[in-house]
């Protein structure tokens, strides 16, 4: 029995509430279980200098957790001076993932600035950033098509990400801080709705897993992202 209950192939609650923030021209609030993250776009009319001139755009992502996202109080990562590596290899994962389904000469030099805030940690928030993120990059694509910026929404496909485990000896979907913190193996699948593989982060916290393990976890995966494609389509009215 898992800790929550759930069945093996079974989420966690899901729920995207899209234009949560009002200035921001694309935004969700996505909630999985008890983890909650704010996901923000923002868009810019330049591009980086290594890009300027080349007639196509960028995405990119910063990743933060806010103070008393967990049980105990966290400094903010400004008051320290600098990022943790946890923070920096995050939000390069939700630039990448974004990055993967984005037609870059569609944009033209313009840029989109992805913020996931994590508002409360409850185990798969990089998941839950680049599921909620992909909701607020289209809604800020379809302002810049309303506002004659863009001709057409530059978005290829959608990209959504979840967590499986082995728990206790058994493959499982969606894991929460209960299971994420005692799972003999974790992983963090992420994958377009066309059914690529974007990327797949996966480690042994004890025995090494099998093969077999490795497709049990990415045939959980395809199951748990389907249902969160279908959420974000339905959150952008696709």
């Amino acid at each position: 029995m898992r800790p929550s209950g759930r069945a093996a192939d079974a989420l966690r609650t899901v729920s995207l509430e899209p234009g949560f923030a009002r200035h921001a021209e694309g935004s969700c609030l996505i909630r999985m279980g008890q983890t909650e993250v704010l996901c923000t776009a923002s868009v810019e009319g330049k591009v980086p200098p290594f890009l300027r001139g080349q007639g196509q755009g960028w995405v990119t992502a910063e990743y933060g957790m806010l103070p008393r996202a967990t049980h105990t109080r966290g400094d903010r990562e400004a008051a320290r001076g600098k990022q943790s590596g946890r923070t920096q290899e995050i939000q390069r994962l939700i630039g990448r993932s974004l990055r993967a389904v984005t037609d870059m000469k569609a944009m033209g030099e313009m840029s989109v600035l992805i913020d996931c805030d994590v508002l409360t940690a409850d185990g798969g928030t990089r998941c839950a950033s680049i599921t909620g993120a992909w909701v607020a990059l289209h809604l800020a694509f379809e302002h810049c098509r309303r506002m004659n910026i863009l001709t057409c929404n530059p978005l290829k496909d959608q990209v959504a990400a979840v967590s499986c485990g082995v728990w206790q000896g058994t493959p499982v979907l969606d894991l929460d801080y209960a299971e994420d913190s005692k799972a003999d193996a974790d992983a963090n699948f992420v994958l377009t709705g066309a059914g690529g593989i974007v990327e797949v982060q996966g480690t042994a916290e004890g025995a090494p897993f099998t093969e077999a393990d490795l497709n049990a976890l990415l045939g959980l995966a395809k199951t748990g992202t389907a249902a969160l494609f279908q959420k974000q389509r339905d959150a952008v009215g696709l």
